[in-house]
């Protein structure tokens, strides 16, 4: 199975530097990396760029104008430009457990989606790792970390062994969230990615997982592994919540599969490309 890390972001190149730290500490590399951005920041360039020339890994970087929150339409160009058959979706601000995509590979499987978890870090300790994004990796709080993480350190254990025990339990007390989650290609495909008519803050991501379950997937979460720290940062605003959570309720209702408004318009005609092989087990 072939992996591709689509990370969206929005002039943060700090934390994209310490989240590319990451990728390239992982144990289990991605078969390609796509960085999707919000906007043209010269400095995420020249972060992006600096990653695509010290990376093993394959590197891209797309870019959307900025013209207000439209991270579904952001999230669709990466699908539309994988060229693998697994795709793992995070945030620009989340910094990566070494094991985070052999976490995903592992637990990837037919006819499901993958909903990890996150870990949020306070303003100061976000400081503190952003001071020197290229030693995040090492510095990353874990279960055994001193510190005010109260019950957060639960979510920084890892373990092979719970991971397949957990993957149905653990999502009663896990919530969808766009920052961390892994789908087949072609799920995404058959419900054309995300609705691009959602603009501002959520639930796009809700409503997709929505559609992919009423098309017979299931969900299955990745606890004790999958481990991701979400940098501190002031909430998105909340303008369209009410217009976006009404297309949300629209969509759980009709029991739709598949929107209208989504990454079709960003393939170039019929999307046919076969599987491009699977990569060594890691």
């Amino acid at each position: 199975m072939r992996l591709s890390l689509c990370i969206t972001t929005h002039a943060r190149a700090d934390a994209l530097a310490a989240v590319l730290a990451c990728v390239a500490a992982q144990t289990c590399p991605p078969d390609e990396v796509l960085i999707a951005e919000d906007g043209e920041d010269p400095a995420t360039a020249a972060v992006s760029d600096a990653a695509a020339a010290r990376l093993a890994t394959p590197l891209s970087h797309l870019r959307q104008p900025h013209a207000g929150f439209r991270v579904a339409r952001l999230r669709n160009l990466a699908l539309a430009a994988a060229r693998s058959d697994y795709l793992v979706f995070i945030d620009g601000d989340m910094l990566l457990h070494p094991a985070f995509i052999a976490d995903h590979r592992r637990l990837a499987r037919p006819g499901a989606y993958t909903q990890g978890v996150r870990v949020n870090l306070d303003a100061r300790l976000t400081a503190d790792l952003l001071a020197d994004p290229a030693t995040a990796p090492r510095r990353l709080p874990h279960a055994a970390s001193p510190g005010r993480l109260g019950l957060r350190r639960a979510a920084l254990l890892r373990s092979t062994t719970l991971q397949p025990l957990l993957r149905r339990v653990a999502t009663a007390w896990t919530a969808i969230k766009s920052c961390n989650q892994g789908f087949w290609r072609s799920d995404l495909l058959a419900a054309n990615g995300w609705d691009e008519r959602f603009e501002g803050w959520g639930p796009e991501d809700k409503e997709l997982c929505a559609r992919l379950e009423h098309a017979g997937l299931q969900r299955q979460t990745l606890a004790a592994g999958g481990i991701a720290c979400h940098l501190h940062h002031a909430p998105a605003a909340r303008d369209r919540r009410a217009i976006n959570e009404s297309m949300f309720e629209t969509t759980v209702a009709s029991r739709a599969t598949r929107c209208a408004l989504g990454v079709d318009r960003h393939l170039v005609g019929p999307d046919i490309r076969a599987p491009s092989g699977d990569r060594a087990a890691c």
